[in-house]
């Protein structure tokens, strides 16, 4: 039974620091915080980075990464190797991160960024400093205005939900309770995106300035970073800025949480369990977040693309930043990896067409066939789409999302059965296990795929239909919703590759 005035929150941490779990630790953990054994075992055995061996090179899985040769990276390093999700690197793909969890091998040089422009919002380009001229406006300004500004930009998420920002933030604001959280996420972990991962590396002033006014917007003194556990030369650049920082944010605690190898702790409600202590298992909702989030207590959660837009906006004001989209507001942080001559991060106004972002990364290699828009979760799409519009309305309109920009090129050389398949490996390893429909459909959508790969007759996917159907309705969290994606927009798209073939 757990102890009154246990502290959960602390068993995540203390199982890192052990470096192994083992019974021993388990119970050294149970008597330093007061929770049951069998709960610490639950939760330790939930994350890849407290679970799996910590002594072995961890080799990226991700789309981008076998596209480059992943697989033979692995073959490479042989029995000191482990196979694991996107490692959010797919710039410099294929990549494998050491046990230290710092790049160890890589496929070449780090991604570009659009040049130094300082009309540009986050501006990746540019000199990171340290003035915070935007959170003293914001003061002077006081939250209801500083809000109302964000209403007027139109800015939306831009962690994928695309949910307007102002709304999140004055529903945090007219809480009662007296205490207020602020939550940022920075658990980057879709395949093909790394645009946060450059925001904390280049520019985390902006992050923490944007932290900063959304706390004293909202009403908050308490402020948590959760940061991916592959990231930790981002939770190095973000300690650097807080200390810089330290003699603007008086008032403010700032607290740096590093994940633990859980790509469905991107989900807001899976952070607050995971800051909590437990596994990452999203919650139902209602209540929100807002209402009862982070402790039970009204929790502001922005992504960390979102808050880093804020700063600019509050000292250029509202308008501006609309001004700078197409048909929907402001820019936007588009990653692009695969078959591009030069891949990473470009900051262009939503809207943007794949052939914009691809030029702005030096042009195709290859013959381009398909694009995903927006990390593994969007699927794929054809380039007769090309000329879509990379923004939440349009691409929901085709069938797919924009997500977390993430986009991926595929030229005509890639097999797309083998591209669907490396995506419902990711989501079958990565499904909390928590619904149904998710962990049973993900494990079907991937088998199909074997099934077809080993036989080449399409009879495999008889069924698919009728179980994406029931993932998308009765999953409770986005990542069951969409995870027969790629599979289902590849055979819409491309049903040739899905025809009958010979066996390989």
């Amino acid at each position: 039974m757990e102890r009154k005035h246990a502290q959960r929150e602390r068993i995540l941490h203390l199982l890192e620091e052990a470096g192994e779990l083992t019974a021993e630790v388990v119970a050294r953990v149970a008597g330093e915080t007061g929770v049951p054994e069998a709960d610490i075992w639950g939760a330790g055995r939930f994350y890849t980075l407290i679970s799996r061996p910590r002594d072995l090179t961890r080799v990226c899985q991700g789309l981008t990464c076998k596209l480059a040769g992943s697989d033979a990276l692995h073959a490479e390093l042989g029995a000191e190797a482990l196979a694991v999700s996107c490692l959010g690197q797919c710039d410099r793909a294929p990549v494998a991160v050491g046990p230290d969890l710092r790049l160890c091998r890589t496929g070449g040089p780090r991604g570009g960024v659009t040049p130094d422009d300082p009309e540009l919002p986050m501006n990746l380009g540019g000199a990171d400093t340290a003035t915070y001229a935007a959170l003293a406006r914001a003061r002077e300004l006081g939250g209801d205005a500083v809000i109302d500004l964000l209403r007027d930009s139109g800015l939306q998420g831009r962690g994928g939900a695309g949910f307007p920002a102002h709304l999140k933030w004055r529903a945090v604001r007219s809480e009662a309770d007296p205490v207020h959280y602020v939550v940022c996420n920075a658990d980057e972990g879709e395949p093909g995106t790394f645009k946060d991962r450059e925001i904390m590396l280049r520019r985390p002033h902006r992050l923490v300035e944007g932290l900063a006014i959304a706390a004293h917007a909202v009403g908050a003194q308490r402020i948590y970073v959760y940061i991916r556990g592959e990231f930790p030369e981002e939770r190095d650049s973000l300690e650097a800025a807080l200390a810089q920082a330290a003699p603007h944010l008086e008032g403010l605690e700032f607290q740096l949480v590093t994940g633990h190898g859980a790509y469905i702790c991107g989900e807001e409600t899976a952070l607050l369990e995971s800051l909590e202590g437990r596994r990452g298992m999203p919650r139902l909702k209602p209540p929100y977040p807002t209402q009862s989030g982070l402790f039970g207590k009204p929790t502001l959660m922005n992504n960390v693309e979102t808050l880093a837009c804020v700063p600019e906006i509050v000292l250029r004001g509202g308008a501006w930043f609309r001004a700078l989209g197409r048909g929907e507001a402001g820019t936007k942080l588009y990653c692009i990896s695969g078959h591009v001559q030069v891949p990473g991060v470009y900051e262009l106004p939503l809207g943007a067409t794949v052939d914009e972002v691809a030029q702005a990364a030096g042009g195709y290699r290859g013959s381009p066939l398909a694009f995903s828009p927006g990390g593994a979760s969007s699927g794929f799409l054809p380039m007769s789409l090309r000329d879509t519009p990379l923004d939440f309305g349009h691409l929901a309109k085709a069938g797919s999302m924009l997500g977390s920009a993430g986009v991926v090129v595929l030229d005509d050389s890639v097999d797309l059965a083998v591209a669907a398949r490396d995506q419902a490996v990711f989501f079958e390893d990565e499904s909390c296990g928590q619904c149904a429909p998710c962990r049973i459909g993900t494990r079907v959508v991937r088998q199909a795929l074997d099934r077809y790969l080993q036989t080449g007759d399409p009879v495999a996917f008889r069924d698919l239909d009728e179980v994406a159907w029931e993932m998308e309705e009765g999953s409770i969290c986005g990542l069951g919703m969409v995870a027969a994606w790629p599979l289902q927009l590849a055979r819409r798209h491309f049903p040739s590759h899905f025809a009958q073939r010979s066996p390989s």
